[in-house]
């Protein structure tokens, strides 16, 4: 009795899958380390392509709440509070940008941790936040669709009481089962 060809496919694609590769690492002191992989593991990292999403957070109506610490006035120390709608590119709620920042120099700069949360999970970031210009702030985790997300955002200033946040990031290593392979 002949096998079809689909089925001589998929044993095939069952072997490759459970193929075993062995890497020999030699260490003076400890002798020779073999790290096992199967093809499985290796099938189950796989990175998604990058992605880009544009972000406005809207500081307009609900403007960033001061906590004067030492000094009068903004100085060293400072924290700013704020929950502010997330808009999408075309001015659309998409969600909510909340965080804390610490002034860090006057008339300069902040240190800032912030979540973006949107209907199908949330994005953390942490960075400096220049008062003025562009700051490249670094994705530092998710939740939802975006855990295991990495990368980082460009946050611009508008002057306007906006700050456009673009977000260059590569979500997190789906499992095979996931991106079908």
């Amino acid at each position: 009795m002949a096998r079809s060809a689909e089925f001589n496919d998929r044993v095939r694609r069952h072997r490759k899958a459970h193929r075993t590769y062995r890497l020999v690492i030699t260490i003076p002191a400890l002798g020779k380390i073999v790290l096992v992989l199967t093809a499985a593991t290796v099938a189950a990292c796989t990175p998604t392509e990058r992605q880009t999403m544009v972000t406005v957070a809207d500081a307009r109506v609900h403007k960033a709440q001061m906590v004067d610490i030492g000094d009068p006035g903004d100085s060293p120390g400072d924290l700013f509070v704020f929950d502010q709608p997330l808009l999408d590119a075309h001015g659309n709620n998409i969600g909510n940008n909340s965080g804390v920042c610490f002034r860090t120099r006057v008339g300069h700069s902040l240190q800032c941790q912030w979540t973006l949360t949107l209907n199908n999970g949330s994005i953390q970031v942490a960075g400096r936040e220049f008062d003025q210009g562009t700051s490249d702030i670094a994705i530092a985790g998710g939740t939802g669709e975006y855990a295991g997300i990495r990368g980082y955002m460009e946050s611009v200033n508008n002057g306007d009481g906006t700050f456009t946040q673009t977000l260059y990031y590569h979500s997190g290593i789906q499992p095979a089962s996931v991106t079908g392979r």
